[in-house]
């Protein structure tokens, strides 16, 4: 008697999308259904170990790099495979959600790299999810044009040898999709944005003479970078083509990671292409981790801490110096201005910010590095040309004068800031306008001149959480409480209200953000991830 045939993925609570059928293929659904049956209850399993590792450092107060890894570090014959072409020059890379206009204007950028991103810069509505896949297979296949509504202005793509290489990046392993479902059960949100990817574009994207590329979000530990590495070698050899073709890069983005950056490199040594120092989220998963820490956990306001803060310089230099040891890309941090089309000076302060900034990571010895718009893109060439002239990347500059100590990544009290009214006031401001544009499916918001995207929300609100908690006195007298905060949101949303007026204010989600920033903000059980009830709400 032969065997049942496995049950399919069923597309649940979905209105019909124009041109779904190109994405979500019975090929390609089983292919998704497939990576879903092998690999969620491993995720699953990892998921748990993340909360076991959160009570044991809740318990510790303390990281350490891994005992049972020591040989991998102390190993120096190993290295990861060498880098594609289309990712050896990686100086400048733009990043940004898929929707079309975006999708032309990143490629043309002029940047290196385009993080194509289903992650943080996207809300994962049903459309942004399948047709943000639509829109990069328009693109590889150039049949992809856009023209704006407004202003009447068409958008196309330049010629192919002009167009930035796309490295994309999927949710993180925590989100579900709840539209795809196998037997009752959501498939994990990053199966489907890199099975749906992978599967339309690998041999699409070979025959252009690239690959299929990703940045890895939220990682945690090495046996998550070793589960992607699985995937990978089942997808490569699911579709037939060679083992090697795909290629990650891991964003350390979380405090757990920067203490197992070479065993991270180790695990995907076939596939790794580098590792990239993100700040919003590294400094909301230090906020997490540690929230029981006492005093010397509490971070300032946000914008205090620079990337010359003595813990974030240590993460940044091991992350370079443990990069170029194994052979891979060292990618900086984000410039995220937006520059102002009504203000010359604002302009003028915030170019010469991001200036100084990208000349000091291509001074540490980073291959490259993030913008947020295309305006900055020459900026940063510029910083990066200065050091690099004609090589592709610096990764011969070994930074063997860096020496990092597994409590200086964690010293968060060398810092003098403190946290301020302002401070607060900001987090609420930044909170609830970013959580209504998500609300309303976008995930790449301009708030006051920057581009935020979900991690600014996450530390937003992970800061009033333990201001709160740790009982922090501002410099005006005011204690943190949640009374606080509800007055400064209940203010912050009047205030939203006369700007925008009353008509704009009842057509958005706004009252919605201001009491979802509250809960996550107030509650006294930290919710993980903020996205987490977020997408309950999302419609």
């Amino acid at each position: 008697m032969s065997a049942p045939a496995p049950s399919t993925l069923a597309i649940v609570d979905a209105e019909p999308l124009p041109r779904q059928e190109e994405v979500l293929t019975d090929a390609a659904l089983a292919f998704v259904a497939e990576l879903h049956r092998q690999f969620t209850p491993r995720r699953n399993e990892l998921l748990a170990r993340r909360g076991e590792r959160r009570a044991e450092i809740a318990r510790t107060s303390t990281l350490d790099f891994l005992p049972e890894t020591a040989a991998v570090r102390a190993d120096d014959s190993w290295k990861v495979a060498p880098a594609p072409a289309a990712l050896d020059d990686r100086r400048v890379e733009i990043t940004g959600p898929t929707d079309r206009k975006m999708t032309i204007n990143a490629l043309n950028s002029g940047a290196k790299v385009w993080l194509a991103d289903f992650e943080d810069a996207s809300a994962p509505t049903w459309e942004n999810v399948v047709l943000g896949q639509l829109n990069l297979t328009d693109a590889y296949e150039r049949r992809i044009d856009f023209t704006d509504p407004k202003s009447g202005k068409s958008y196309a793509l330049k010629s192919a040898d002009e167009l930035a290489t796309v490295v994309m990046r999927p949710r993180g392993w925590h989100l579900e999709e709840r539209h795809l479902q196998l037997d009752g059960v959501s498939v994990p949100g990053a199966l489907v944005d890199f099975g749906l990817y992978f599967f339309h574009n690998a041999q699409r994207l070979i025959d252009l003479g690239k690959g299929p590329y990703f940045y890895l979000p939220k990682t945690e530990s090495h046996l998550e970078a070793r589960l992607w590495n699985d995937i990978f070698v089942f997808a490569q050899d699911y579709v037939g083509i060679p083992q090697g073709t795909v290629r990650a890069t891991v964003l350390i983005e979380t405090i757990t990671a920067a203490y197992e950056m070479e065993e991270i490199l180790y695990e995907l040594r076939d596939h790794a292409a580098g590792l990239n120092a993100g700040r919003w989220d590294y400094l909301f998963s230090i906020v997490k981790n540690f929230r029981d820490g006492g005093a010397k956990f509490v971070l300032p306001d946000r914008n205090a801490v620079t990337m010359t803060a003595p813990f974030m310089r240590a993460y940044t230099e091991l992350l370079v110096r443990t990069c170029h040891k194994r052979g891979a890309h060292a990618i900086g941090g984000m410039a995220a201005f937006i520059p102002s089309r009504r203000d010359a000076e604002v302009n003028k302060v915030a170019f010469e910010k991001v200036k100084a900034d990208k000349d000091r990571e291509a001074g540490d010895g980073f291959d490259g590095s993030w913008v947020a718009h295309p305006d900055l893109v020459p900026i940063a060439l510029a910083s990066f040309d200065a050091v690099l002239g004609e090589k592709p990347n610096q990764k011969d500059r070994l930074r063997e004068d860096v020496s990092v100590a597994p409590g200086d990544l964690i010293a968060i009290d060398t810092l003098d800031a403190k946290p301020t009214y302002d401070g607060l006031r900001n987090a609420v401001a930044v909170g609830i306008r970013y959580i209504e544009a998500w609300l309303r499916g976008l995930g790449a918001v301009a708030i006051f001149n920057l581009m935020e995207d979900a991690a600014t929300a996450e530390i937003s609100r992970s800061q009033i959480w333990q201001w709160i908690n740790a009982d922090v006195v501002f410099e005006n007298g005011e204690h943190a409480t949640a009374d606080l905060a509800r007055k400064v949101a209940a203010e912050e949303l009047a205030a939203i209200r006369a700007e925008i007026g009353e008509e704009t204010f009842t057509a958005g989600k706004w009252q919605q953000a201001h009491d979802l920033l509250l809960q996550v903000s107030l509650d006294q059980d930290y919710a993980d991830f903020l996205t987490l009830p977020a997408y309950e709400q999302l419609r």
